[in-house]
């Protein structure tokens, strides 16, 4: 059976060749660990890792390559963002578009920290609700359930008007939408590597831009300033806690390559139209209900429920007889799932990447509407 996969927010599949090259290469030419050695493999292992985080840089116009600090994925960076870079006490502005990823440890700094919550649905909602007592902007960029794309250039100007600490999240986002720290005013940048950037499971990213302080939550072996008894305060070292996920950063690095080869105007675009021509052929279809973007701007994320089935039979329908790959339930996003009138039942979704074809759209809308006929 053929398979057609469009589970491209939870990750991306396939993979560009070059990134199966660069993990293999990095298991057998780069095994040593970055960082903690002198010897050859070691520091041949740390250049290719030095020369991911210049690629990084470049691609989301990081004034300072060290200043980039690797993680296991955006949850990590994002709990080092928020519970390293929020004071006790403040006020923040979020979305009702977020991931746990960003609701939970806010929701925990509600908790334990005093910090004092406002969700919004879209960004033209941010300015209003600043108070005096506001320290910060948390925002998911493109929503994992419909494809809400919020503006990160309006947003990082009013950040700069009020000096508020801006958050982005841009699991979604980085490698399908332009993505610039400076222009944007981003104060810290989180990213996952294995989706729209290409790159294997257990690799993420986090960037801290020019001035902003944060405290490290994890404490460890960083193979320098080994004497202090405690976390080095120099970045990358400070929020890279241990040995490194060398054939994910090399992955990583593959994939921004690849991205860079191909042009990220070109993938968005390529992305788009199929978003595009999937919900202009849902909306032919009867019976069926269609979640998409609350602003302007449509992700490559359209999730949809059919009258009378429940989301994760439809899931399984897709998958075992059609070979369609999707994702029922609540996308660990449940705000979202409020905000769009789902909360209680789920939904499914679809969600693509530059891999996706149209032809594969074609016959995804072709089983939808097969499937609706028959109840």
């Amino acid at each position: 059976m053929e398979i057609y996969y469009f589970d491209n927010s939870g990750t991306s599949s396939p993979k560009p060749e070059s990134v199966y090259k660069a993990v293999e290469e990095a298991m057998k030419e780069y095994n040593a660990n970055p960082g903690r050695a002198g010897h050859r493999k070691a520091l041949e292992a740390g250049r290719q890792i030095y020369e991911v985080r210049e690629k990084v840089a470049k691609l989301f116009n990081v004034s300072n390559s060290l200043n980039i600090a690797f993680t296991a994925n955006a949850t990590e960076s994002l709990n080092f963002a928020i519970k390293g870079g929020i004071p006790s006490g403040a006020h923040v502005i979020t979305s009702n578009f977020e991931h746990n990823s960003v609701l939970r440890p806010l929701f925990y700094m509600q908790d334990e920290k005093n910090v004092k919550l406002t969700f919004i649905d879209t960004y033209k909602e941010i300015e209003k609700n600043i108070t005096p007592e506001t320290r910060a902007v948390v925002i998911n960029h493109v929503s994992n359930v419909n494809g809400t794309v919020q503006n990160i250039e309006e947003i990082g100007k009013i950040c700069k008007k009020y000096n508020l600490l801006f958050i982005l999240d841009a699991s979604q986002s980085a490698g399908y939408m332009d993505i610039d720290m400076k222009r944007d005013n981003i104060g810290i940048l989180c990213l996952t590597g294995h989706k729209s950037l290409f790159g294997i499971q257990g690799i993420g990213a986090i960037c801290i831009g020019d001035g902003v302080e944060i405290k490290p939550l994890l404490e460890g072996g960083t193979g320098s300033f080994s004497k202090l008894s405690r976390q080095p305060k120099e970045m990358p070292e400070m929020l890279e806690a241990g040995t490194l996920n060398t054939p994910g950063i090399l992955s990583l690095g593959a994939g921004i390559d690849f991205i860079n080869k191909i042009g990220l105007k070109n993938i968005r675009e390529h992305e788009d139209m199929l978003s595009k021509r999937f919900i202009e052929g849902l909306k032919k279809i009867e019976k069926l209900k269609i979640y998409t973007s609350f602003t302007e701007k449509q992700g490559p994320v359209v999730s949809l429920n059919i009258e009378g089935i429940d989301g994760g039979d439809l899931a399984q329908i897709l998958d075992e007889e059609f070979g369609i790959l999707v994702r029922p339930g609540f996308h660990c996003a449940p705000l979202a799932h409020k905000a769009i009138g789902t909360y209680e039942i789920g939904a499914v979704r679809f969600s693509f990447g530059y891999f996706n074809t149209e032809k594969e759209i074609d016959f995804a809308l072709d089983t939808l509407k097969n499937i609706t006929l028959q109840i």
